[in-house]
């Protein structure tokens, strides 16, 4: 099984690179945002490999990071999501971006990757999202109240606070965070006016 391959760059397809390995070129498909990450041709480069034996075929794909490949992995074991989804997934968001999406329940965001309609990116968010926290660099905190809100059961002057900031123009996401910050230090018996207020001072930041 092929884990790691470093050779140079001998030329470039629509959405696989052709790398020279002391003479042999290994055809290996990659993301969107690894190809545009590789050098040009001529030039060296080392790819993490995930290698897929079918009866029919050996395909090997390429990542930039052992991470980006963990991910490629976790993607394929929710129902529906096959190589050609979970790269899709990979050239729209990088890893770290992924993880936060998903800790953060944001569908949406998911969603934006080619092929991937809101019942894909609905079944990734709900089924990687116990894997994702370790993997994101947002508080805890932030994802402890976005799975909250998921599942309907925040308190009710946090979601009339995030509801407020939504409504003034800013994103899901970003006004959880912001809400998520103000609840810690107002504390749980914080009026929904004061959790606004806190709240965009932290925007304001």
């Amino acid at each position: 099984m092929i884990g790691k391959l470093k050779g140079l760059i001998d030329s470039y397809g629509e959405d696989y690179v052709i790398l020279d390995v002391q003479g042999v070129g290994y055809q290996v498909h990659c993301s969107a945002r690894t190809l545009q990450a590789l050098p040009a041709a001529g030039e060296a480069a080392v790819l993490s490999i995930e290698t897929y034996v079918r009866e029919d075929q050996i395909k090997l794909f390429g990542f930039r990071s052992d991470l980006e490949r963990e991910w490629f992995r976790l993607l394929q074991t929710v129902q529906g999501v096959g190589a050609k989804v979970a790269l899709a997934v990979l050239s729209t968001l990088p890893p770290a971006d992924l993880a936060n999406a998903i800790a953060l329940r944001d569908k949406a965001a998911v969603a934006r990757s080619p092929g991937v309609g809101p019942k894909v990116a609905e079944r990734i968010v709900t089924e990687l999202k116990d894997k994702a926290p370790g993997f994101a660099s947002v508080d805890p905190a932030v994802v402890a109240l976005s799975g909250a809100l998921d599942e309907r059961n925040a308190p009710r002057p946090v979601t009339d606070a995030i509801s407020a900031l939504v409504n003034l123009g800013y994103g899901p996401p970003q006004a959880a965070a912001a809400i998520a910050a103000a609840a810690r230090s107002a504390g749980e018996a914080a009026s929904t006016a004061q959790l606004i207020k806190l709240g965009l001072k932290e925007l304001s930041k």
